[in-house]
């Protein structure tokens, strides 16, 4: 049931129902990047309240699940190729909102940091401006700085350089590293049994929650005093990378072996496992190991979108206690001698 129509500064006229799965918001937004892992989170945001959302893809097989997050013809696919501009311009001609999330943490043969993080980013921004779409959200990335020695972070800091020069009312946002269901972050410490570390862990974090980022930047697109700002999106508190994997054993409670390798060691090492047909660390990845985050003081945050973050000591434990023994899931067995005492006599089979 349509209940008002209003207008919003440079925005079409808004149709609101009842609030729910059914409604349309009177939006339509382009999340380039919606298969990733933020991209999963802010798709179903935008769909479930309403907003009819495009979802340009290049792999069919990992777009098909964003389908169910809206009611019926609200998420809306369309095949699209960085390198192919007609692509690009199908996907945001029609739309109020264009996000842009994609980004990749290593190169492959087919796409370097440059592709994505720079010439990616520049021409989503011409198909914007071409298209004269109301609010373009750029994702960067915390660190991104043309003249740092990580080529993510240059690349990143690039890709920033490159929109604005397009678009300078685009709204950049620069999130913090995210954890969350399906993360590659805590969860990947967490399945790991041997853990191949540099730095000594001492590498600085100030992780975020990815359901106040997909919630930060639903809010961005929809508001208009959010034009034209830099917002950085971290959590409210710095961990050594050392205190997090602590964190992480003692909610999976179980051991992890790590090894410290020096800087140029494991960076050969990575270069080798370039040649491996599945993702593994690439030596850009080393190198961040080495560069703390540092937060922008200029850079708007959550604060000024009244949002409040979570805290990581509050969901690590809902975020990897899958990954715990069966022998840990419950508080009622005390020492390590009992486990393995039960182990003897306990046994899980598929019913």
């Amino acid at each position: 049931m349509i209940r008002s129509m209003r207008i919003v500064a440079s925005k079409p006229s808004l149709a609101s129902g009842t609030g729910g799965r059914s409604s349309r918001t009177g939006y339509t937004a382009t999340v380039f990047g919606a298969s990733g892992f933020l991209g999963n989170y802010l798709t179903s945001r935008l769909a479930n309240r309403g907003t009819i959302t495009v979802v340009p893809y290049r792999e069919e097989m990992k777009k098909r699940h964003l389908k169910v997050q809206g009611d019926l013809g609200v998420v809306n696919f369309v095949e699209m190729d960085i390198r192919n501009v007609q692509s690009i311009e199908d996907s945001v001609k029609h739309s109020d909102i264009v996000f842009n999330l994609m980004g990749r943490e290593y190169p492959t043969k087919n796409f370097s940091y440059d592709d994505i993080h720079v010439e990616g980013a520049r021409r989503v921004a011409q198909a914007v401006a071409k298209y004269n779409v109301a609010r373009f959200v750029h994702v960067s990335a915390f660190n991104a700085d043309p003249n740092s020695t990580s080529e993510f972070n240059r690349t990143k800091g690039l890709g920033e350089l490159a929109v604005r020069e397009i678009i300078p009312d685009a709204t950049i946002v620069r999130p913090s590293v995210m954890y969350g269901n399906g993360d590659k972050f805590l969860n990947k410490i967490a399945s790991a049994t041997r853990l191949f570390s540099a730095n000594n862990n001492k590498e600085t974090l100030r992780p975020v929650s990815v359901l106040d980022v997909a919630a930060a930047l639903e809010k961005i697109g929809y508001d208009d005093s959010t034009v034209g700002k830099t917002y950085e999106l971290y959590g409210p508190k710095e961990y050594t990378m050392a205190q997090i994997h602590a964190m992480v054993q003692e909610a999976t409670q179980n051991q992890l072996l790590q090894v410290n390798l020096p800087k140029q060691v494991y960076q050969f090492i990575a270069q080798l496992t370039q040649y491996i047909y599945w993702p593994t660390i690439s030596p850009d990845q080393v190198e961040r190991m080495f560069i703390n985050q540092v937060v922008d003081e200029n850079a708007a945050t959550f604060a000024d979108l009244g949002i409040k973050p979570a805290q990581l000591e509050d969901l690590v434990l809902k975020t990897v206690r899958h990954w715990r023994s069966y022998l840990h899931l419950h508080d009622n067995v005390e020492t390590d001698a009992q486990r393995k005492k039960e182990r003897e006599y306990i046994h899980v089979i598929d019913g």
